[in-house]
């Protein structure tokens, strides 16, 4: 049977349909993946201090060290917090000039006293706040049966507020800055006369900011986890018996419902009544391996289907070099927690 374009244009755009559908529909799994902390060096001073912040009219010494001592990796705490005041005590009986960020000669000396690996302090910049006035348009009815419109005007506030601080880390032992940036964060808010929402106080949006930056300060310290979705192959990529594709398709349930163990049994059993021919079951073997966080045997199954593959398949491609880079990230996080 010979099919005109028109016909042609029809079962191609159904096709088509079939396809996006199919794709947005994917089976996706939840995945995590522990990465290692941006500042290397700070896993060799897991004995803090955290100074007194100079102008730290937001508590941000406070909340960073509440930041660091809440730190856990697998229940395990990261860092231990040597109490500030016996570093206020040293500074006070050595009558050391503490102006809010420590000198490197200054850590070295009370670091040794109090028996801190690093120091941590901080200049605190003011807190700045801008007020800006425009208006909105709105409309409502004129009378009950609504038969005509009113457009009318409200004034609106729009509120900015930012916060900066110079933060530095030095290590005590090797007299050396670990880290020293600035770090700052802004804020903006609306309200309309309008609105039953209150708009944030300079002070109450000023703590929120100070929240901010000692959660960007901490990150940088500290190895943390990273949650990302990864797409299981849902699809045969060979001619499957009726037998083969129950197989996969139990296979995708029970991974669905987190049963990795009675799914593996179905895919490798899949594996087998194909003769190792398919990539699908082995991509998804990979992807179970990797949720569990056994990145090597994730790794070849990986390399398993990609060996496999005919034509580029998007999921394997993305999958061979995402490992790679997850399993060079887990041997540094690893290196960094036994330090």
């Amino acid at each position: 049977m010979v099919l005109s374009n028109k016909h042609k244009i029809f079962l191609f755009s159904n096709l088509l349909a079939v396809i996006v559908f199919t794709s947005a529909c994917s089976t996706k799994i939840n995945v995590r993946a522990l990465e290692p902390a941006q500042v290397d060096k700070a896993s060799l001073t897991k004995k803090i201090t955290v100074a007194s912040f100079k102008n730290d009219t937001v508590g941000l010494s406070g909340k960073i060290e509440a930041n660091l001592a809440n730190e856990f990796i697998d229940d395990k705490q990261y860092f231990t917090i040597v109490n500030r005041s016996d570093f206020d005590k040293v500074i006070k009986e050595q009558k050391i000039q503490n102006s809010g960020l420590i000198e490197v000669s200054t850590a070295v000396e009370v670091g040794s006293l109090i028996g801190a690996q690093a120091i941590i302090s901080a200049d605190v910049g003011q807190v700045t706040s801008a007020d800006s006035y425009y208006y909105e348009k709105r409309t409502k009815c004129a009378d009950k049966k609504c038969k005509e419109i009113i457009e009318y005007k409200v004034q609106c506030l729009n509120r900015t507020v930012g916060l900066s601080a110079e933060l530095r880390m030095v290590d005590v032992s090797r007299g050396d800055i670990i880290f020293a940036d600035t770090i700052s964060k802004v804020s903006k808010h609306n309200h309309c006369s309008d609105d039953s929402r209150a708009i944030p106080s300079k002070e109450m949006a000023s703590q929120s900011l100070a929240s901010a930056i000692a959660n960007s300060f901490t990150y940088k310290l500290t190895p943390h986890y990273r949650y990302f979705e990864v797409v299981l192959l849902e699809n045969p990529d060979l001619d499957y018996t009726s037998e083969q594709e129950k197989l996969l398709e139990v296979s995708l349930e029970y991974i669905k419902q987190k049963r990795y163990d009675k799914a593996e049994v179905f895919l490798t059993d899949l594996i087998d009544s194909t003769n190792q021919k398919s990539y699908v079951p082995f991509y998804n073997l990979g992807v179970i391996k990797e949720v569990q966080g056994n990145y090597s045997d994730a790794q070849n199954f990986y390399k398993f289907a990609d060996d496999l593959m005919l034509e580029p398949v998007e999921e394997i491609c993305i999958a061979h070099v995402r490992i790679q880079d997850i399993i060079e990230k887990d041997k540094k996080t690893k290196q960094q927690l036994g330090r």
